[in-house]
């Protein structure tokens, strides 16, 4: 099995890019909203490090960007309670689909959270800055200072990009898009 991973900035394309592969994806975005959902026993540990932002499971979305913006150490008191449950939720998926001939990895913290091993394919979605905030202001919840607060914790793009086998070059032409995975995959083949 290999491991193919996207990487690159907030709104870049990683999750549009990850389906058009067409192989076992594990979106860590939607494993992160789903511990805030369902995971009551993260919740009391969230609720118990930050106690002033939570009234109620499952958390809130508008209570935990309140909680991120209030004070730069909040996401990461927040990171070290859910990250490593969204690892044991990743190790769970690449054993599942372990027969698989690819998986697509698409976590904003990859390289960040040293997920990456030797033989991983890691692709640099790259972007320009106009395309992702026009992307970005249509999201719900959109935020630039919520935003700003996410890419502190994040390397910088260039450590990103260069760290990367492959890259990307997403100017949103659907098109485009399909035969750049095609061709990655044929020469990952």
């Amino acid at each position: 099995m290999i491991r193919i991973a996207l990487v690159g900035d907030i709104g870049c394309g990683k999750s549009y890019f990850s389906k058009l592969f067409g192989y076992p994806i594990f979106n860590a975005d939607a494993v992160v909203a789903e511990i805030y959902k369902k995971n009551k026993k993260s919740y009391i540990q969230i609720k118990k490090k930050l106690p002033n932002y939570f009234s109620k499971f499952p958390i809130q979305k508008d209570e935990l960007i309140k909680c991120i913006l209030a004070e730069r150490s909040n996401l990461k008191k927040i990171t070290k309670i859910v990250h490593p449950l969204v690892r044991k939720q990743m190790e769970y998926f690449i054993r599942k689909n372990k027969g698989k001939k690819f998986v697509i990895l698409d976590i904003p913290l990859f390289l960040e959270n040293k997920l990456n091993m030797k033989n991983d394919v890691i692709i640099y979605i790259q972007s320009s800055k106009d395309n992702i905030i026009k992307r970005l202001s249509k999201r719900n919840y959109y935020n630039k200072k919520l935003i700003k607060r996410f890419k502190e914790i994040q390397l910088p793009l260039k450590i990103k990009k260069k760290m990367s086998n492959l890259i990307i070059k997403n100017d949103f032409n659907g098109k485009k898009a399909s035969n750049d995975v095609q061709n990655i995959l044929k020469e990952i083949l």
